[in-house]
């Protein structure tokens, strides 16, 4: 009989995935290495690397020998881990320790995933950093002073829903103090495609909609950053497959929503190409092909499957979208920062994402984002981050959300 405390497991496995994620990386910088290691000993490709195999030969039972050493290192250290569950404590996981797993998701979600490492986030709504049951009985529990009109929140790449509190505030918080939303945040993996986590959004919210312990009024949805790609993407998803609470969104907002693709992303895909052009670089090319999914998708602002399937993630492909348009009948808010303390004809972004793209411009009519002119906001000298607690934000948020 398994007497371990649910947080004693959570612990130890959070523990075991760490593990198995550092000996993951050391065998993938061995592999680095080696393959440097038999570039350099093969000879000029001039001469036709004369001493490749050779150097193949050598170098593979070497460094397969500091493999299998890495593997039963790690092998030894889930046993160890195994044995020391019962001492490990089940104290709930604070906010550090969030904050780093949801970096390594934003960064490595998909391989986390994939791999089945107990690292990897599965998506669900919580509140007070706690996940939501979703049947009427546990959301009543959880959510005793519940209201008709539903905010749902949705974080952005690499982050999490407890960091929608920043320096004492949160939107959330405030909009339920002042408005009588109740809200709801969504906690997912940020490292996996955004249509997917649209899809998966998109089947939580038909749930929770269906389990609303309380008559709905409205669902608002505010997503910072990728949020606001997740949240279109659950929007595009809902409505190819008809699902029942598409009908009962009323507001979307987008805070420094890279709409339009991060210019940051498609340097580090240019990064990818130009290492690879030199028999000498290209293994470090692997160093920039551990973006996820999700970082990769903030290259075009993808947010439908047909934006990326089939296509080479690290290598520089065109642009896929086509037709791109806002939900019909929502009424569409975007929010963009930019570090300039003045307005001007051609203004900086806010550090991560450009003015153009959180508004949802583009020089295709086809791929524009027709967000009303009243619907955008410009924040000056703000950046990324400031978006979550800028108080000329959240007035603005409290203008376009009021009922």
């Amino acid at each position: 009989m398994n007497s371990q405390s649910p947080g004693t497991r959570k612990n130890a496995d959070a523990l075991r995935g760490a593990s198995r994620l550092a000996v993951q990386a050391t065998q993938g910088v061995m592999g680095l290495v080696e393959e440097m290691h038999c570039t350099i000993a093969s000879g000029p490709s001039v001469l036709g690397r004369p001493l490749e195999r050779p150097a193949r030969l050598f170098t593979g039972w070497l460094y397969g020998t500091l493999q299998g050493v890495t593997r039963q290192v790690g092998m030894g250290l889930d046993a160890v881990l195994e044995q020391l569950t019962p001492w490990l404590g089940d104290s709930a996981p604070g906010p550090q320790r969030e904050a780093v797993v949801s970096a390594l998701n934003g960064v490595l979600g998909d391989a986390l995933e994939e791999g089945g490492n107990p690292l990897a986030i599965p998506m669900s709504f919580r509140s007070s950093g706690r996940a939501l049951g979703l049947s009427p009985d546990a959301l009543r529990e959880a959510l005793p002073g519940a209201g008709g009109r539903l905010l749902v929140l949705v974080h952005g790449s690499s982050m999490n829903d407890l960091q929608w509190s920043r320096s004492g505030h949160d939107h959330g918080a405030a909009l339920a103090r002042d408005l009588g939303y109740t809200p709801v945040y969504l906690h997912y993996n940020s490292g996996l495609h955004i249509s997917r986590n649209g899809q998966a959004f998109s089947e939580l919210l038909e749930q929770l909609v269906a389990s609303w312990p309380v008559p709905l009024e409205s669902l608002t949805l505010v997503g910072h950053s990728m949020g606001g790609l997740v949240a279109r993407s659950a929007c595009l998803a809902a409505e190819a497959e008809g699902r029942g609470w598409r009908p009962w969104l009323r507001k979307l907002v987008c805070l420094g929503t890279p709409h339009q693709g991060s210019p940051l992303e498609r340097g580090g895909s240019w990064v990818d190409v130009l290492l690879e052009v030199s028999p000498y670089s290209a293994p470090f090319a692997r160093l920039g092909r551990i973006r996820g999914a999700g970082v990769t998708d903030l290259r075009f602002g993808n947010v439908l499957d047909e934006h990326w399937a089939g296509r080479e993630r690290f290598g520089w492909a065109g642009d896929a979208r086509r037709q791109l348009a806002l939900p019909e009948g929502v009424e569409c808010y975007a929010v963009a920062a930019t570090t300039a303390r003045v307005l001007a004809e051609r203004l900086p972004g806010d550090g991560l994402v450009p003015v153009d793209s959180a508004l949802g411009r583009h020089a295709q009519p086809e791929l524009t984002l027709r967000f009303p002119e009243a619907n955008q906001r410009i924040v000056l000298g703000a950046n990324h981050l400031d978006l979550l607690n800028h108080p000329e934000v959240y007035a603005t948020l409290r203008t376009w959300l009021t009922p």
